[in-house]
């Protein structure tokens, strides 16, 4: 992909001769924090006045017991507020079909619909250092978002997160390797609505929750043909609640696929579950995993348009 964001070079005039001449050969507009991964974010920041639209779909599904699968849905506007200062605005959905499956205090009961509202979010992004400048980009990211169903479940359940993580991006060979990295830590205050139990001695609390997590991740892409782009990512998140301490830990990692045209793009990544262990339910069948909030398998697509 010939893009002046992924541009690598010696400082000072021929940084910029070297730049001048990419562009010319491409023909093609310089759109920056173009998403590589699925879940690894890039420290590049958007110009100011820049807009973009993204379209998120994530399918998630198998628990290793009964039926399980839902898929999340995230519609995204974003804007360069400044050359350094990105902000966004996110509506999200879900659907859900789940059958024979109970899990204490998290799957009370059979679920299904294909679409409901689910939350909104907002975020900012400010880049530090900009990997396209700079040797390598260093950004911060903020966000908060508000949901009120639950991502396990289906059912009715308020939450809030304020999520903080610091971001890093480098170039490579003039672009056609890209590395980022992210680390980051969130906090969550959450309360489940009341729900008919499915037999006496079931669990599920309706008081406050407050909880916890960090995540720790990189991702390394290679564009091998004009445009195109395959790479690799891993991730580790964990999750701390206020009464059992470390509640689950998990390690997602698998491939992706980026292609990015003039004014648009999509992004396909596969991150199955490799590792995982914390809490576990009865029926649990692979005791090697976390089961009881993430699923072994996990395809996320996401689409671009650039303005």
């Amino acid at each position: 992909m010939c893009r002046g964001k992924g541009f690598e070079s010696s400082k000072g005039f021929g940084r910029t001769v070297a730049l001048s001449a990419l562009l010319m050969t491409c023909q093609a507009p310089v759109f920056a924090d173009e998403q590589l991964f699925g879940h690894i974010k890039g420290a590049e920041p958007m110009p100011r006045g820049a807009m973009e639209v993204v379209g998120y779909a994530t399918h998630r599904w198998d628990k290793g017991a009964g039926s399980y699968a839902a898929t999340d849905y995230k519609l995204e506007v974003e804007r360069g507020l400044t050359d350094r200062l990105t902000g966004a605005l996110y509506l999200k959905g879900m659907g859900i079909d789940t059958s024979g499956l109970r899990i204490d205090g998290y799957m009370p009961a059979d679920e299904k619909y294909a679409f409901k509202l689910s939350g909104v979010e907002a975020s900012l992004k400010y880049a530090f250092l900009t990997p396209a400048k700079d040797d390598i980009g260093i950004a911060a990211y903020l966000s908060f978002s508000r949901d009120w169903i639950d991502a396990h479940s289906g059912q009715d359940k308020d939450k809030y997160n304020l999520e903080l993580k610091l971001l890093a991006q480098k170039y490579f060979l003039d672009g056609q390797v890209v590395w980022a990295a992210n680390t980051g830590i969130g906090s969550t205050y959450a309360k489940r609505g009341a729900v008919t139990l499915p037999y006496p001695d079931f669990e599920w609390t309706t008081d406050p929750e407050m909880e916890i997590e960090y995540m720790v991740g990189t991702g390394l892409s290679y564009r091998f043909a004009p445009n195109w782009y395959i790479g690799a990512e891993v991730f580790y998140e964990t999750e701390f609640e206020t009464e059992v301490g470390q509640e689950r830990w998990s390690v997602q990692a698998g491939p992706s696929l980026h292609y990015g045209a003039r004014d648009w793009w999509f992004t396909l990544s596969w991150l199955p579950q490799i590792s995982g262990g914390g809490e576990k339910f009865a029926a649990q069948n692979d005791q090697n995993l976390h089961l009881i909030e993430k699923t072994k398998q996990e395809v996320r697509l996401k689409v671009g348009f650039n303005f």
